[in-house]
């Protein structure tokens, strides 16, 4: 006969107090020995992580937080003008993604002069405003007399030129002559799948982790990361196969290039640089920048032979969107095709872009120069034949 292991049924007559906390005491939490030692183990293990976090914010996050806000937009004279003449235009350069500093490549291209003065642009490292940048040109043009400019922006960099272009043609009076993008998208489907997924993760990551955007640590295990084509082989089976020495060497690469350099960009900066062309109104700021029937700027567009050589950009998409707004019988689109470079890489092909610049880019702001002023002058002399009596 099966024993009855229901609990005992006792009248309320029958309470005892006594009896009520040596239940509970047999009944808490933790009582065993097993469950009051993987207490302690949770403990000891949670203290670990608060030790841990508070070094990364205090040591790694706050400094660097600190001297990213002292950072701020700058503008470097790189060349003066080939003719003296020229010296009232100026070429500004500006650098995509990934980079702070545009004077490195704005001194690889010296054949800018033949257009007048060459300056680079400096991004302010914990972030973009188009509006701080541009009212920075328009203060350096106005210490230097310059009173027309030329925007050159490599990548993204050429979001951020036409974003800036917008401020200068509204905000100022400066005259805007032309707008040169290297191999620019247009928006982000002009980026391709595989670096547009890159920088969606890379945007969720910061969304994710606290002080992501100002951390060493977490970028150099990211830049590490990324190059693990260099140090990881397959082996047999799921096994790879770590090259301690290469391993090392990237390590170090990283640490000196992208961590402990001032002239490196930050992760804020490459967030919201990626953030920008997200979020692209580069169509919207062509639209603007041709709503004028008088004075619209000239647009260049540089890229290479095949479409396929970009391995970032689909420069093919770009070229059609940029054609469709400015390009026609009677429009001021300029398309260069440089044969041998790849994704906007005049440090790495100087030669190709130099004889861009000289053999097209500069005849073809000649020529729209003197077509504008025969024009100004044909509108002029029309204007006095329709007031004379």
């Amino acid at each position: 006969m099966a024993s009855d292991l229901r609990p005992a049924q006792r009248p309320v007559t029958e309470w005892d107090d006594d009896r009520r906390i040596k239940r509970l005491r047999e009944t808490r939490l933790g009582k065993g020995r097993a469950s009051g030692r993987l207490f302690v183990q949770l403990g000891v293990a949670l203290l670990a992580v608060v030790i841990v976090c508070t070094q990364y914010w205090v040591y790694d996050v706050a400094p660097e937080r600190a001297r990213l806000a002292s950072t701020q937009p700058q503008v470097h004279h790189i060349y003066d003008a080939q003719d003296p003449l020229d010296q009232d235009t100026a070429v500004v350069d500006l650098v995509g993604l990934g980079n702070l500093d545009a004077s490195a490549t704005a001194i690889k291209l010296p054949s800018f002069t033949r257009i007048g003065q060459v300056w680079a642009v400096q991004y302010d490292n914990s972030g973009l405003d188009t509006a701080v940048i541009s009212r920075i040109i328009a203060q350096h043009a106005l210490r230097e007399g310059v009173d027309r400019l030329v925007l050159a922006g490599h990548s993204m960099g050429g979001i951020i030129a036409l974003e800036v272009a917008e401020h200068i043609a509204e905000d100022t009076d400066l005259e805007l002559k032309a707008v040169i993008l290297d191999c620019t998208p247009i928006n982000l489907h002009a980026v391709r799948a595989q670096s547009r997924d890159a920088g969606e993760d890379m945007l969720r990551w910061m969304g994710w982790l606290p002080g992501a955007r100002e951390s060493r640590s977490l970028r150099l295990l990211v830049e590490t990361v990324a190059r693990r084509d260099r140090y990881l082989f397959p082996s047999s089976g799921r096994n790879r196969f770590v090259d301690v020495g290469e391993l090392t060497r990237v390590v170090d690469e990283v640490l000196h290039g992208k961590i402990l350099s001032k002239n490196t960009a930050s992760n804020g900066l490459i967030e919201s640089q990626f953030r920008a062309i997200v979020a692209s109104g580069a169509q919207d700021d062509l639209e603007t920048l041709t709503s004028d029937d008088d004075n619209n700027p000239a647009f260049v567009f540089l890229r290479p032979i095949f479409g396929d050589a970009d391995p970032v950009v689909d420069v093919d998409y770009s070229q059609r969107a940029l054609f469709d707004r400015t390009g026609g019988p009677d429009g001021r689109l300029l398309v260069v095709r440089m044969p041998g470079t790849g994704h906007a890489n005049p440090g790495q092909q100087p030669e190709q872009y130099n004889r861009a610049i000289e053999d097209a880019i500069d005849p073809f702001l000649a020529e729209l120069e003197l077509r504008d002023g025969d024009s100004a002058v044909a509108d002029a002399a029309a204007g006095r034949e329709r007031g004379t009596p």
